[in-house]
């Protein structure tokens, strides 16, 4: 996959973004590795201020909804910084063939290093206005469902569905903008919405 045509238009307005791992290898079936996104999305919020909308993080990519001083900056140094800790963690987990598939992959560019965790680009989409938002919010909620993992977006435990729903997820998410409708799950029932 080349260059993105995505770009950050306005760095300091929220953007839906997604990170895939290099040819949509399945890094984060185990918490050990998903806690690495997690720890460093919070250490983001809490020292940079940045702020998380929504997020899911599903075992080969995360989408989320983010804003930032600086989105283009924090975009590159969260998957620089989570890079590392995820090959660090795999070496120390024994995860050779994953290993010899991050550096087989590897794109012919990238001389730096003998691993590649990262897909090129992050595909951010300007959120021009709250529609637009609750729409992507909701598919982000949606995606573990309509893969068939849960049966609703709260059951999903590496989610924001279940702040929207009232409920404590795993990081803190701004809502300061929400008005209480439902972004991918049912407030009366739990449901998931259609």
């Amino acid at each position: 996959m080349g260059r993105s045509r995505y770009q950050v238009f306005e760095p300091t307005a929220p953007h839906f973004v997604t990170f895939t791992v290099l040819e949509w290898q399945p890094l984060f079936t185990r918490p050990a590795t998903a806690e690495i996104l997690l720890d460093a999305l919070r250490f983001r919020q809490e020292e940079r201020g940045l702020k998380i909308y929504a997020y899911v993080i599903l075992e080969n990519h995360m989408h989320a909804v983010l804003q930032a001083d600086d989105l283009r900056k924090e975009i590159h140094s969260f998957k620089t910084y989570t890079a590392g800790l995820l090959l660090k963690r795999l070496e120390e987990l024994g995860a050779r063939r994953v290993l010899k598939l991050l550096e087989y992959f590897k794109k012919a560019h990238k001389r730096d290093h003998i691993h590649q965790v990262w897909e090129e680009g992050s595909h951010p989409q300007w959120m021009q206005n709250e529609p637009m938002l609750l729409q992507k919010i909701k598919y982000i909620h949606q995606n573990p469902v309509k893969r068939g993992y849960v049966d609703y977006p709260e059951h999903w435990r590496y989610s924001s569905a279940r702040d929207y729903m009232g409920q404590t997820g795993l990081l803190p998410v701004y809502m300061d903008w929400w008005r209480g409708e439902a972004v991918g799950v049912s407030v009366e029932s739990g449901a998931g919405a259609p």
